[in-house]
């Protein structure tokens, strides 16, 4: 069976102040909460079931808003907060979104997929950890050496994002922006058939208009509706392809293969 693991990096919108552009929390979180809705509505109308990466943080201000998803699609933490972390975020995270959600958080992803110790989600009782990238980003990190597809460790499920086999091409969020759609959707479905498996990110603030901010073009040059739009016609295209599921769903087969 292809799986197709698709994620949303459920966070405050704090990429501006990578730039030098300072927000309020209040607005950080409304641009998420705007881009969200649509995205909401578009995998209910596809039927599509995903796995949302959530600060406690963005959790604790749309409780309400955070039952509803938690209902239809699987709730995993990104942390306390999306700019700062500390070692108890780890547990902190996934005991607070437990107790809004009322469901069992499994998996982890940190921020900006930067290194994580696992011994501490371990400890927490994640089952899974989804925080590799195996590409080189520059001024981010440079994972070539690291596994392409699942694999164990330190009594964790490990699920990188996929890359394609050749040349190790991300297809994250950033990609999907800036690729011709075709050219991308060549390259997922490739990447899919190929490995049985496909861990897609991306970000719900992206399908908000992110026009007025100060951000280089690669990162707002499509954004809100004309995004989703293009987004819509990727996920028909790999419907045809695989079998959305949870990444917690996945976790379910995938530990007594995993390499």
């Amino acid at each position: 069976m292809n799986s197709i693991l698709l994620s949303f990096d459920l966070e405050e919108f704090d990429i501006p102040e990578e730039y030098g552009q300072k927000l309020e929390d209040e607005e950080k979180i409304r641009v998420t909460h705007t881009g969200l809705l649509p995205l909401l509505g578009l995998l209910d109308k596809h039927k599509i079931v995903a796995t949302f990466y959530t600060t406690a943080f963005f959790a604790e201000k749309n409780p309400a808003l955070m039952k509803n998803i938690a209902s239809k699609h699987e709730i995993a933490s990104h942390g306390y907060y999306h700019s700062s972390f500390k070692p108890d975020d780890v547990a902190n995270s996934k005991s607070t979104l437990e107790a809004i959600t009322q469901t069992t958080v499994k998996g982890f992803r940190m921020a900006r997929l930067a290194p994580i110790d696992k011994s501490l989600l371990a400890k927490a009782g994640y089952v899974y950890d989804s925080s590799l990238n195996p590409t080189f980003l520059p001024g981010r990190y440079n994972n070539l050496g690291k596994p392409r597809l699942p694999f164990k460790a330190d009594g964790l499920l490990i699920l990188p994002a996929s890359v394609t086999s050749t040349f190790r091409i991300p297809l994250f969020w950033i990609s999907f922006k800036n690729f011709p759609a075709t050219i991308y959707t060549i390259l997922a479905k490739r990447t899919l058939k190929k490995d049985q498996y496909l861990n897609l990110y991306f970000h719900p603030w992206e399908f908000a208009d992110m026009s007025s901010y100060k951000l280089p073009s690669y990162i707002k040059r499509i954004s809100g509706n004309a995004l989703l739009l293009k987004f819509e016609k990727l996920l028909l295209e790999l419907k045809q392809n695989g079998d959305f599921v949870t990444t917690a769903e996945y976790c379910n087969t995938a530990l007594k293969h995993a390499h």
